[in-house]
C-alpha cells in the first residue's frame, strides 16, 4: 500500500486465498432466472479467483422477490464456517443511503427542511469560518457542504465500538475552515454524513442505530442488518484478511455509522432497495424518493455530460449509472469501501429491480460490475433488453496538427495528496507522470483531431478546461473493462493546475529541515486498524513545484494548506499540516491526527527486563530497532487496555498483538515498534 496519511479508504487487494465453489440459491424465482443464476455464480467465482476478493455475497430482487442469491470464496481458512446468505459484511459508504433515507423521513414528517441551515438543528455546530452557517442538510447529502472531507481519528477499530469519532466530530469541526463556499460544487465528503447522522439524532431524539432499526430495518424485515452499537455476533461476520499479514483478522468496526459503519447482507440490502422501487410503503414518500434521484451534481464546476459512474444525487454516487443509459434504463448506485470490506448496491427504479454485492477484499468497483452484470443478464432473460450492447471506446487518436496554444497547459497539476506532471511536445505527444510514484510508468497520449489527447487504445481521452473560477483542470474520460465483468466509465476533473510559489528564506529553511523526515502516528487507539497499516507519513517537498509539499501550499514556516477546488473525487479529503514544538520535540497535526518527528524516536532499550509506559497525553510510544538488537527475541507483557505492533524496515507490520495474540517478537533489522494504550498503561519487556 502506498504511504499516505491515516485516512482509511478504497480498494485493497487480497490475493492469497483460494476460492471454494460458489454456493447459489434462489427464492421465489423458480427456473425463470436459471441463466442469470448461472452467470452470477460464474462471475462471483471470477471475482474470488482473479480479482483479489476473499469472499463475495450477492443477491438480486425483482418486484419484491429475491430471485438470485449466492456466495463464493473463502470465509475462514480452516473451512469450518461456510459462507451463507446470512453472513454479514460491512457495507462501508453504502451506509450513507440509510442516513439519507433517515433525513428524508424527517423531511416527510415536516421536521427537517433540506434548505434550512444545519445550525437550526444542531446549534452547537460551529467552525472557524463564518460560511458554515450557510450549510444545509441538502449540501450534506449531495457532498456540496464545503467541509474538508474526512475527520476519522479512531473511527476504524478492530472489535471495538468506541464512539469517539462520532462524539468528537463537532469539536473537531470547530477547529476547521471550509475548503469552498457551501453549495459551490459537489466533492465526496464523509464528514457531511456523520454530521447528517448527528442531525437525525438531534431532531428525532433517538440514537441513529435505534432510529434506522425502528423506521427502516424492522419494517423491511432486515434481520441481518446491524451497527457496531448492536454488538453483533462477530462469528456471523465474513472472514477478513490483509495481503501483507498472515492469518485471519478480527472484525472491523467503523464507528462513524451513518458514514460507513453498517453491517448487512446482500439479501437485506436488496430488501432495503424496495424503498426506491415503490415496493416498500410507509417508509418514504414518493416525493422524497424522487428528490433523492435528482441530478444534484450539476453545478458550474462539473464537466460536460459524458458516460460515467459518478454523478451525485442525494446520497447516491450516481443517478445515471453507465452502462444502463445505453439501454434507456435509469440506474442508481451507491458503493462503499472500508479498509477491509466492500459493497455495491445498484437499483433500477423503473424496473423494480436491484442487485447488491458485498465482499471481503476486492473493491466496490468490482462489486458494482458484478451487480451490473447480474441485472443485465436478468433483463435479457426477461426479454426487457434484446441483447448486450458492445463495449465502448473513444477511438484511437486521429492524427492532427496541435495548435501551439495548447503548450500553455503543460505544467504541474494537483489532486488529493499528489502532483501530476503534464509534459506536452510541439508534435502533439503528452505524458503524465506522478511525482509521488516515480516507479509508476508515465501515461502517454496523442493529440487528436477533436482537440483532446487520447490513449493509443482509445479508451481514455483527456482535455484541458479552464472553468469560470479561473482554474484549469485535467478532464479525464475513460472506459475501463475488466475481463468477464464488463465495462465501467468515468468522467471527472482529475487534477487542477498549480503554480510554483516563492517562499521567504525563513520558511524555506524550516521546511528544508523536514524534507525526507518520517513522522510517527501518536493518537490512534490501541485497537486501531492504523497499526496494521504503516502508521507513518514522510514529508517530501515537491521537486517539480517549489513551495509545495504534495498538493499543499506552504503558507508559513510551520503550515501547509491545500487549496484545491476539484469536484467529484480528486479534491476530496484535503488535509492541512500544522507543525509545533513541545519540550523541544516537533509534532505534526494533520487534521486531528498527531505525529511526532523521527528525531524523537529512539532505539528500544533491550535488557533482561525493561518497561514502556504510555504518557499522560495518551500518545503512543515509538521505538526503533538498533543494529545490535536486531534478531533478538523479546517478550512483551501487555496491559488489558493496550497493544503493540512491530514493523520491518519497509514499514510492513509483522506482528500486531490485537490480531496475533503473540507476545514474543523477533526484532527485525532496521525495524520499529509502537506501544499504544490508555494513559499510564505499562508494558513489561523481557529478553528471551
Amino acid at each position: 500500500m502506498r504511504k499516505r496519511l491515516w485516512i482509511p479508504a478504497a480498494a485493497l487487494a487480497v490475493t492469497m486465498l483460494a476460492p471454494t465453489a460458489a454456493m447459489a440459491s434462489a427464492q421465489g424465482g423458480g427456473s425463470a432466472y436459471e441463466e442469470t443464476r448461472k452467470a452470477s455464480a460464474e462471475k462471483a467465482d471470477l471475482l474470488t479467483k482473479s480479482y483479489g476478493t476473499a469472499s463475495v455475497q450477492y443477491a438480486l430482487i425483482d418486484h419484491g422477490d429475491i430471485v438470485v442469491s449466492g456466495q463464493s470464496g473463502v470465509n475462514d481458512k480452516k473451512g469450518q464456517k461456510p459462507l451463507t446468505a446470512d453472513t454479514m459484511y460491512g457495507i462501508g459508504s453504502t451506509s450513507k443511503m440509510f442516513t439519507t433515507a433517515a433525513v428524508m423521513r424527517l423531511v416527510d414528517e415536516g421536521k427537517v427542511d433540506l434548505d434550512t441551515p444545519v445550525v437550526q438543528y444542531i446549534p452547537e455546530f460551529t467552525m472557524k469560518d463564518e460560511r458554515y452557517k450557510q450549510i444545509t442538510p441538502r449540501m450534506l447529502l449531495n457532498h456540496s457542504s464545503g467541509l474538508n472531507g474526512s475527520t476519522l481519528s479512531n473511527a476504524f477499530l478492530f472489535d471495538d465500538n468506541d464512539t469517539y469519532a462520532h462524539d468528537t466530530l463537532l469539536k473537531q469541526l470547530a477547529n476547521q475552515k471550509l475548503k469552498a463556499d457551501p453549495g459551490a460544487y459537489s466533492v465526496y465528503c464523509n464528514d457531511g454524513f456523520t454530521l447528517a447522522e448527528i442531525l437525525v439524532e438531534r431532531v428525532s431524539g433517538m440514537d441513529f442505530t435505534s432510529y434506522i432499526h425502528r423506521y427502516i430495518t424492522e419494517p423491511l424485515g432486515m434481520s441481518n442488518t446491524k451497527t457496531p452499537l448492536d454488538s453483533p455476533d462477530a462469528t456471523k461476520m465474513a472472514g477478513l484478511y490483509y495481503p501483507t499479514y498472515e492469518g485471519q483478522l478480527p472484525n472491523e468496526t467503523v464507528n462513524v455509522i451513518g458514514t460507513g459503519g453498517i453491517y448487512s447482507t446482500a439479501e437485506d440490502l436488496v430488501r432495503f432497495s424496495q424503498i426506491f422501487t415503490g415496493q416498500a410503503e410507509g417508509i418514504l414518500s414518493d416525493e422524497s424518493v424522487t428528490a433523492m434521484e435528482q441530478d444534484e451534481y450539476k453545478t458550474p464546476l462539473w464537466p460536460d455530460e459524458a458516460d460515467t459512474s459518478i454523478n451525485y444525487g442525494l446520497g447516491w454516487d450516481s443517478v445515471d449509472l453507465y452502462p444502463f443509459g445505453e439501454y434507456g434504463i435509469k440506474a442508481l448506485t451507491k458503493g462503499g469501501d472500508t479498509v477491509l470490506y466492500h459493497a455495491s448496491l445498484v437499483v433500477l427504479p423503473e424496473q423494480d429491480m436491484a442487485a447488491a454485492v458485498l465482499s471481503s477484499g476486492g473493491s466496490s468497483t468490482t462489486d458494482q460490475l458484478l451487480a451490473n452484470e447480474m441485472l443485465l443478464h436478468a433483463l435479457k432473460e426477461k426479454g426487457t433488453i434484446a441483447e448486450f450492447k458492445p463495449e465502448k471506446s473513444y477511438g484511437k487518436p486521429v492524427k492532427a496538427e496541435m495548435p501551439e496554444s495548447v503548450l500553455q497547459y503543460a505544467g504541474i497539476y494537483g489532486a488529493t495528496n499528489q502532483t501530476i506532471k503534464a509534459e506536452i511536445s510541439k508534435t502533439g505527444e503528452m505524458t503524465l507522470s506522478l511525482e509521488q510514484m516515480p516507479d509508476y510508468p508515465a501515461e502517454k497520449y496523442e493529440y487528436s483531431a477533436d482537440g483532446s489527447f487520447r490513449s493509443a487504445d482509445g479508451n481514455t481521452k483527456i482535455s484541458f478546461v479552464t472553468e469560470e473560477n479561473g482554474r484549469t483542470y485535467l478532464w479525464t474520460r475513460q472506459y475501463a473493462s475488466l475481463p468477464g465483468l464488463g465495462q465501467t466509465a468515468l468522467s471527472l476533473y482529475s487534477a487542477e493546475k498549480l503554480e510554483p510559489r516563492d517562499l521567504p528564506e525563513e520558511t524555506a529553511a524550516a521546511w528544508k529541515q523536514r524534507d525526507g523526515k518520517k513522522y510517527y502516528l501518536l493518537n490512534e487507539k490501541y485497537t486501531s486498524l492504523a497499526y496494521l497499516l504503516e502508521p507513518t507519513l514522510q514529508v517530501h517537498l515537491s521537486k517539480q513545484l517549489p513551495g509545495y509539499v504534495a498538493d499543499k501550499q506552504i503558507t508559513g514556516p510551520n503550515t501547509a494548506v491545500p487549496d484545491l477546488q476539484i469536484s467529484a473525487l480528486s479534491g476530496r479529503d484535503l488535509v492541512a499540516f500544522t507543525f509545533y514544538k513541545l519540550d523541544g520535540v516537533e509534532y505534526l497535526d494533520a487534521s486531528g491526527s498527531v505525529y511526532v518527528n523521527e528525531d524523537a524516536v529512539k532505539p528500544i532499550y533491550v535488557a533482561k527486563k525493561s518497561a514502556a509506559t504510555i504518557p499522560s497525553s495518551g500518545y503512543a510510544k515509538w521505538y526503533t530497532v538498533s543494529d545490535k538488537d536486531a534478531g533478538k527475541t523479546i517478550k512483551i507483557q501487555t496491559p488489558a487496555n493496550g497493544s503493540f505492533a512491530v514493523y520491518d524496515e519497509n514499514g510492513t507490520c509483522v506482528n500486531f498483538s490485537v490480531i496475533s495474540g503473540d507476545h514474543k517478537v523477533v526484532l527485525p533489522a532496521k525495524g520499529s515498534l509502537v506501544f499504544a494504550g490508555d494513559a499510564g498503561s505499562k508494558f513489561e519487556i523481557s529478553l528471551q
